[in-house]
């Protein structure tokens, strides 16, 4: 089946009436990543694919990882092989598929006195590095001295510079890339439904799980789905699931918690992105990010609550002592920071390892009922995590379905409809709609780059639809333009929906959030028909949010 929409659609009420008249082959539970790439795998191959989130897609783990898609060097020194690999060459891949979205990314490496990597070790790392990922070009690592690591990123300090390693990643918007991969499957078919959670299993004669009973938190109506096979895709909460299902065994999760922080650019203005030592051995990023920079990730063992992971003043502590000794002319305080994200890693539990240590490779667990769940890996494999998934689907399906699908194309499936084909597409398209937006009087210099990193070439709809509004500025009719289509072809079902995970606006440019909520939310009572309940519950979630974006508490939220 080919994708058949000119922008692809998600639209809820669609979504949930297909459910009453399809009987599906897979069922995955978890719209995050994960679940979103294995959806499209399945949807692509011919399998009639439903995908279920409790919350919003991409609201735990993939909308806070420090997004990038890179090939984890670090994982190098660990002698992950091939987790460098696979990861190093997907990169590309994922590059190739939404040009605008995964943009390459120079890194910087800093080699200092006691570091973590030395010269020799850095120099022979990087050059494996590339090899393992296929790397050509001016995209292959550099050596650098003192003096040329210096005339890169002047703000580092000379004290204890030895040189640098240059080399090549790509950032990327997790939710965002979470989203257009969902919008994707729903192209060829698969049927996605946000804030619908699941509540129990259910089972055939054989004890064979077979079906998912669900509640419709909107409507607070359950329903049923039934499947052939269920997938668990629900990062953290992949063990409440075995739980539920009765096959949680000695094999378990390792939380750990990363926290990022955002600054002004002016106060930590880095020219590209670092890759630095803290003071305790372990690396942080610090990435420039238009109008701001931010830094992380921390990295310590969870076992709190899985719904609110905060940011607390030790992660604030240690982020920013390690900022201080390596940026010399940084003096980075608390009073900087504009907001804070912080969430978790679902890693597979491994005796007598610390934290930076565990492997970050993913791992599938079949249960004795059939649940199939995965956990594990690193938002840059989700395409190949997705391929294994369902790999695993169909040799449990052959002998009683007699499945024979396809392998896997999504290598070849552009993820925004329409699609750039190359980066160079992306710059002339973006110096085209610099000129319109120039035209209609707004000059803010990160609007466009913004726009279309987060849109791609569906920024035509909201510059459109943005004429339409009347008696507002540009800058709210911009906005406006964005929730709208926001809510028409994504799925908004909440404020926060698109202030985090549409737009990032959040935690890139909380002062939005502030200006713009009151408007935003007069719109959606308009388009959504929310009562005055719903509306109260609404403007509740959003302050906590923005509370727990821009405070640092004394210690963790307690689990429930």
């Amino acid at each position: 089946m080919e994708a058949i929409h000119t922008f692809s659609v998600l639209n809820r009420v669609a979504q949930l009436q297909k459910i009453e008249t399809v009987p599906y082959d897979l069922v995955i539970i978890g719209g995050g990543v994960t679940g979103a790439g294995i959806a499209l795998d399945a949807a692509s191959r011919g399998l009639k694919t439903c995908l279920v989130e409790k919350n919003d897609f991409a609201s735990g783990t993939s909308n806070k990882s420090t997004k990038l898609i890179h090939g984890g060097l670090r994982y190098l020194k660990q002698l992950e092989i091939g987790l460098v690999k696979e990861s190093g060459r997907e990169r590309a891949i994922v590059h190739k598929l939404a040009p605008h979205l995964v943009i390459p990314e120079k890194m910087l490496l800093p080699l200092t006195k006691n570091g973590t990597y030395g010269a020799l070790l850095t120099s022979i790392g990087l050059k494996v590095y590339d090899l393992l990922a296929n790397v050509e070009g001016d995209d292959r690592r550099k050596m650098l001295d003192k003096n040329e690591t210096l005339a890169l990123e002047p703000l580092l300090s000379e004290n204890t510079l030895l040189g640098g390693g240059y080399y090549s990643e790509y950032r990327t918007d997790d939710a965002r890339l979470t989203i257009e991969l969902l919008k994707t499957a729903s192209s060829y078919g698969a049927t996605i439904i946000n804030y619908a959670e699941m509540t129990g299993f259910q089972y055939s004669t054989k004890n064979k799980v077979n079906g998912i009973i669900c509640i419709d938190h909107n409507t607070d109506e359950t329903f049923e789905i039934k499947a052939k096979r269920l997938v668990s895709a629900t990062g953290p909460w992949v063990d409440l699931l075995r739980k539920k299902d009765g096959s949680l065994d000695k094999k378990h999760l390792y939380l750990t918690k990363g926290v990022h922080l955002v600054f002004p650019f002016q106060k930590l203005p880095v020219k590209q992105s670092i890759y630095f030592d803290a003071p305790d051995g372990r690396m942080l990023f610090a990435i420039p990010r238009g109008r701001i920079t931010y830094v992380g990730t921390t990295d310590t063992p969870y076992n709190n609550s899985l719904e609110r992971v905060v940011t607390t003043k030790n992660d604030v502590a240690y982020v920013i002592k390690a900022i201080n000794e390596t940026f010399k002319t940084s003096t980075v305080t608390e009073k900087d920071i504009e907001s804070t994200w912080a969430g978790l890693r679902p890693l597979i539990h491994e005796k007598s390892t610390s934290p930076s240590e565990v492997s970050r490779k993913d791992e599938i667990f079949v249960s004795e009922r059939g649940l199939i769940s995965i956990a594990g890996g690193k938002l840059t494999g989700y395409r190949k995590m997705a391929q294994r998934v369902i790999e695993k689907v169909l040799d449990t399906m052959k002998q009683k379905y007699k499945v024979d699908l396809k392998k896997s194309t999504t290598k070849n499936i552009s993820l925004t409809i329409p699609a750039f084909k190359t980066a160079a597409e992306v710059a002339i398209y973006k110096s085209e709609i610099n000129q319109r937006i120039k035209s209609l009087g707004v000059f803010d210099e990160f609007e466009v780059d913004y726009l279309i990193a987060t849109y791609g070439k569906q920024t035509e709809l909201i510059i459109e639809k943005s004429l339409k509004f009347q008696n507002t500025n540009l800058k709210e009719k911009f906005i406006r333009a964005e929730l709208w289509f926001c809510i028409t072809y994504e799925m908004v079902n909440s404020l926060t929906d698109f202030f985090v995970r549409r737009t990032g606006r959040l935690y890139f440019n909380i002062d939005s959030v502030i200006a713009f909520k009151s408007i935003i939310l007069e719109d959606c009572i308009q388009i959504l028909k929310w009562d005055e309940q719903r509306v109260d519950k609404e403007i509740t979630e959003l302050n906590v949010l923005i509370k727990d974006a821009t405070t640092f508490y004394e210690e963790e939220i307690k689990t429930q």
